[in-house]
């Protein structure tokens, strides 16, 4: 087990257990987007084809989390509150979102449960705060 001091010395990204990690909460995320009919309203709200919005949310997963930045590095100048103006998120959309997201990650086996806990929380305050009236 890591000591205190060796995990602040560690990022989110690798106490999660990197880039693979971060691929299969993605992969979850977007399994249950397809499946469950309480998110539809999210799901309308993609491309027929997820593939693209897999590997794009699991690059900028990766950068947010402290490891490769690509994502950011092709995407100059770019935030999620940005890249979701144009789209009518309300309070029922952005909520689908964070309980999708939340149940993903805990629906994946993580390296490290305090960290995922803590990343599903941020990940749902950030989903809510993208509502508009």
């Amino acid at each position: 087990m890591a000591t205190v001091a060796a995990q602040a010395q560690t990022t989110p990204y690798e106490r999660l257990g990197g880039h693979d990690a971060l691929q299969r909460i993605v992969d979850r995320f977007y399994d249950l987007m397809e499946s469950d009919p309480a998110y539809a309203r999210l799901r309308a709200m993609h491309a027929p084809d997820l593939a693209p919005m897999r590997k794009s949310l699991a690059g900028f997963l990766t950068g947010w989390c402290g490891g490769p930045r690509d994502w950011f590095d092709a995407n100059p100048g770019k935030c999620m509150m940005s890249m979701h103006a144009p789209f009518a998120i309300d309070a029922d959309v952005a909520g689908q979102w964070a309980e999708a997201m939340e149940r993903a990650i805990a629906g994946t086996e993580l390296a490290d449960e305090e960290v995922a806990g803590e990343m599903a929380k941020v990940l749902g305050r950030l989903a809510r705060g993208m509502a508009r009236p």
